[in-house]
């Protein structure tokens, strides 16, 4: 397994957290209703959030042999004296954080790059970044930073490339992370705004896997847990090279708060299987044994 699988691995017990403590307001019935926040205004980026903010911490995660090649290369892009010498080592400075699993600063060069070549792919990257990096954080000022860029590339990149379902799968994770934030958008982005692209993209592609997760886990966060385990089992039984460490995680966890235990037990362990990490296996572990007790 390497280390992006790793990382992925490790990014789908993170979210488990961020889809129980964040439910979906408008989506969950009254009574499910616990910690929605109390109040929503517009999401503008915050200028004080940059690529300046999220390097640092990167750089930390990933130590200082990792580092020194960024850091080198964020020296020459101050010094740059032309915009080809900028979108050079921007260029070089995504990919580099991409290379070390840091979606946040990546996000910011792709959103650089986008914004002086006005280009689909640059937009569409960027906006997928931000979506990523939105789901490693908890701190709700830089996650309404992420979602704002990410609102932003994406819509760009449709106004490129109006058919693209990427951009319309991300602009629709985007919309629900928003809302989950309490925040409304001055063009009313909502969470059912963002459903309905989802289910237009898998209308348009049924076995979309971006959008099929995204259904599922938003099924989860509104306490639909069985349209959440049709959604994760018809991923499983995609003919695809994907990795289906998720969707097994996520069915699990469906079957688990339907209290299907053996059937929750059995997910668990096919995830534990395709993880082949033993520190991720011992957390499966404890997840089954809680089951069996």
């Amino acid at each position: 397994m390497n280390k992006k699988q790793i990382v992925a691995v490790v990014a789908v017990v993170v979210v488990m957290g961020y889809l129980y403590s964040q439910p979906v307001k408008g989506l969950i019935k009254p009574k499910e209703e616990r910690t929605a926040p109390s109040q929503q205004a517009e999401a503008p980026a915050n200028a004080n959030v940059d690529v300046n903010t999220v390097s640092g911490p990167a750089k930390t995660a990933i130590g200082a042999d990792l580092a020194g090649k960024i850091i080198s290369l964020e020296e020459m892009l101050k010094k740059a004296s032309s915009p080809a010498e900028r979108q050079k080592l921007q260029q070089e400075l995504a990919q580099q954080w991409d290379g070390v699993n840091q979606a946040a600063p990546a996000a910011f060069y792709y959103l650089e790059l986008a914004k002086s070549k006005n280009d689909y792919e640059n937009w569409l990257t960027a906006g997928q970044r931000f979506n990523d990096a939105y789901k490693f954080t908890q701190d709700t000022t830089v996650q309404s930073t992420f979602v704002a860029n990410a609102i932003f590339a994406f819509k760009k990149a449709m106004a490129v490339k109006a058919e693209s379902l990427d951009a319309k799968t991300g602009l629709g994770i985007a919309y629900v992370n928003q809302t989950s934030l309490g925040i409304t958008d001055a063009e009313g982005g909502s969470p059912m705004q963002g459903i309905m692209l989802l289910r237009e993209v898998v209308t348009a592609d049924p076995q979309n896997w971006n959008a099929n997760l995204s259904l599922g886990q938003f099924a989860m966060k509104s306490g639909q847990f069985q349209k959440a385990v049709d959604r994760f089992k018809g991923m499983i039984a995609q003919d695809t090279k994907r990795s289906k460490v998720e969707p097994y995680f996520y069915l699990a966890e469906s079957y688990k708060q339907l209290g299907m235990k053996t059937e929750a037990i059995e997910a668990y362990q096919k995830c534990k299987e395709l993880m082949a990490d033993p520190t991720m296996g011992q957390t499966i572990d404890n997840y089954i044994n809680e089951l069996k007790n």
